[in-house]
């Protein structure tokens, strides 16, 4: 699983905004203690979204996460069932 982030939406957003209005990457990089490619990173992923946006896309990478888990879970199941079932008793 993912590492947590320790930045909230709102943090993330406003920090790609400062860069998108002409703030220098470095300023905003120092001041939130994070790399270039950290604010990159986000600027590909969050430019353009509002706060409620970056929230519905993380509550789908959640959801998209267990459900992964879960077909997963599913094949596993069913291999060892195909497996059981194939032989000859």
């Amino acid at each position: 699983m993912a590492k947590k982030s320790k930045f909230t939406d709102e943090q993330i957003i406003r920090a790609v905004r400062e860069v998108e209005s002409g703030e220098k990457a470095s300023t905003v990089c120092r001041k939130l203690g994070i790399t270039e490619q950290t604010l990159y990173r986000w600027k590909t992923k969050f430019a353009g979204m509002d706060v409620s946006d970056a929230r519905k896309l993380r509550a789908l990478e959640e959801e998209n996460a267990q459900l992964k888990k879960l077909l997963a879970d599913q094949l596993l199941a069913t291999e060892a069932l195909k497996l059981v079932l194939s032989k000859k008793w």
